[in-house]
């Protein structure tokens, strides 16, 4: 009896192994670089043995690759994961993309693990994961978009119809170029936003220059999203809010602490968003924003009107 023949192309292997749950973690890792075993676990799987066992299939095909930087004082971090070759191949050809180059992996491998702030970049994935962890067991609500900063990084992305052409022509260095942005859904509203994930390693008034950045493209643009900043502590949030006391601000400023979220065990979904020049926190889905077409793309009966704000 003959033997069954097995495909010799490990492209077709690893398509015919993939989930939809694996789909979504290379797009993830394909667009925001690296992601750790515990963050994959919280915002995909039902239990870190699970996850683990998942991965190791993955790093068998070759879809994705490991590494674990190591501790300044001793010891390592988790696995850190991203795409491997195969990865990137099985990605561009679900995309409608040509084929990646063939050394893409090793030189984002190379980057990654090389690249100094690489604490920063897994910290702004987290906000964005612990929303993925909150909608997996809130089944009313979704992380419906995750755009990392690189679709942020040309001028022209922020341009919409109507707006002033001065956004394009004036390039990137006058306007923001945010840490990530996302739309998060609930009972059937939605809200867009941008995140600032802040680690105390710049000076106030360098966060002060991203927020006039903000305002100048809310002067000259026709939509206006919540700008989060996700600061690591209560001091460092109050000093924010002493400097901005005294401007009369446009844009949608609120921020929360990792000080606050750890204390109370709370999501970026939950009621932790302090609001610029207002009292009180609020929770994601309540802030304001002013954008057209995203009320036509996500359609909803509960929708604020323009330029509505939080009194």
């Amino acid at each position: 009896m003959r033997k069954p023949i097995h495909s010799a192309d490990p492209l077709l292997r690893l398509q015919a192994s993939i989930t939809a749950r694996d789909n979504k973690l290379l797009d993830w890792l394909y667009d925001h670089g690296v992601l750790t075993t515990d963050q994959i676990a919280a915002a995909l799987f039902p239990s870190l043995d699970f996850t683990q066992r998942r991965l190791r299939r993955l790093t068998l095909l070759r879809a994705v690759d490991r590494f674990r930087p190591n501790r300044a004082y001793g010891g390592s971090y988790p696995y850190h994961y991203v795409l491997d070759q195969l990865g990137y191949d099985h990605v561009h050809v679900q995309r409608g993309l040509g084929r990646p180059r063939r050394d893409q992996a090793r030189r984002r491998k190379q980057s990654l693990t090389s690249r100094p702030d690489l604490p920063h970049l897994l910290g702004g994935n987290q906000v964005f994961i612990d929303l993925a962890a909150h909608a997996r067991t809130h089944p009313d609500t979704e992380l419906a978009r995750w755009q990392p900063a690189s679709a942020y990084h040309e001028p022209g992305t922020l341009y919409r119809k109507g707006g002033d052409p001065q956004i394009i022509i004036a390039g990137a260095t006058g306007f923001p170029r945010p840490d990530g942005a996302g739309v998060w859904t609930e009972r059937g509203r939605s809200v867009p936003f941008f995140l600032e994930y802040d680690t105390s390693g710049e000076h106030l008034p360098v966060l002060i220059e991203k927020i006039a950045k903000y305002e100048r493209l809310y002067l000259m643009s026709t939509w206006a999203w919540p700008v989060l900043f996700h600061l690591p502590s209560a001091r460092r949030e109050a000093n924010l809010h002493h400097r901005l006391a005294g401007i009369d601000l446009r844009t949608v400023i609120a921020t929360t602490t990792a000080e606050l979220r750890t204390a109370l065990n709370a999501s970026p979904a939950d009621q932790v968003w302090q609001l610029a020049a207002h009292g009180g926190r609020h929770r994601l889905i309540d802030l304001p924003y002013n954008d057209t077409d995203h009320d036509e793309e996500y359609t909803s009966q509960d929708q604020p009107a323009p330029d509505e704000r939080v009194a």
